[in-house]
């Protein structure tokens, strides 16, 4: 294969942002803060360290950020079992893989609450390689997770698309030289996408899917 799709999951291949809004919101609150939700809403997207100094800035109480961080993954981890994937998430990844696209996943996910996203999603078949936060020194929007993700695909950016949910996906994917697709599904304004750098914007995976192959994921570039 000699073109990459590169996936961002929550809330572009799964439907978890608000999930991940509300156990925030209770991890921030346990620890004595209180941030509001849309708040959190924008910030989701960004690895863990980087999202608590985004809210809570940099004169905070850093002793604090790995409670925070633990309180959030275990929150929400009692949803591993029961992530919904976007309707026909796993069709457009397997409609891609037919295609001649590598599939790879690029996330902050990592450990079960990866392995619980790719359940949700059920198309293994599809999915060539993931790149997570583990992987790299520096989260999006650094371009280095998609960056990693063109290099375990073995293909250079301008043979590649990135699609993304957030303002943090469109910029990394921009900063990594590659094409940007946005995607609605993860509450984000389509203006706020296009900014960022996002070339072509869809309401979600089953608009993606019925949208081939005329847009860029239908271009062999």
């Amino acid at each position: 294969m000699d073109r990459t799709a590169v996936f961002d999951v929550d809330g572009t291949l799964v439907d978890t942002n608000h999930l991940h809004v509300t156990t925030w919101w209770e991890a921030f609150r346990q620890a004595g803060h209180r941030v509001p939700m849309h708040a959190i809403h924008r910030s989701v997207g960004l690895g863990s360290t980087d999202l608590i100094a985004h809210l809570l800035g940099d004169d905070r109480d850093e002793d604090q950020d790995a409670r925070i961080s633990v309180a959030h993954t275990t929150l929400y981890a009692q949803y591993f079992d029961r992530l919904p994937a976007f309707a026909d998430a796993g069709r457009l990844l397997r409609r891609l893989h037919q295609d001649g696209w590598a599939v790879v996943l690029a996330t902050s996910a990592s450990g079960p609450e990866l392995s619980a996203l790719r359940r949700a999603i059920d198309a293994d078949d599809a999915i060539a390689a993931t790149a997570s936060a583990d992987d790299v020194e520096e989260g999006k929007p650094a371009p280095e997770l998609v960056e990693h993700a063109l290099e375990l695909a073995g293909v250079p950016a301008e043979r590649a698309v990135f699609v993304g949910d957030t303002v943090w996906d469109m910029q990394a994917g921009s900063r990594a030289g590659v094409r940007c697709v946005g995607v609605l599904c993860g509450g984000i304004p389509r203006d706020d996408l296009e900014r960022a750098g996002a070339q072509a914007v869809y309401d979600d995976p089953a608009h993606l899917l019925s949208s081939l192959p005329a847009g860029p994921l239908g271009q062999s570039g």
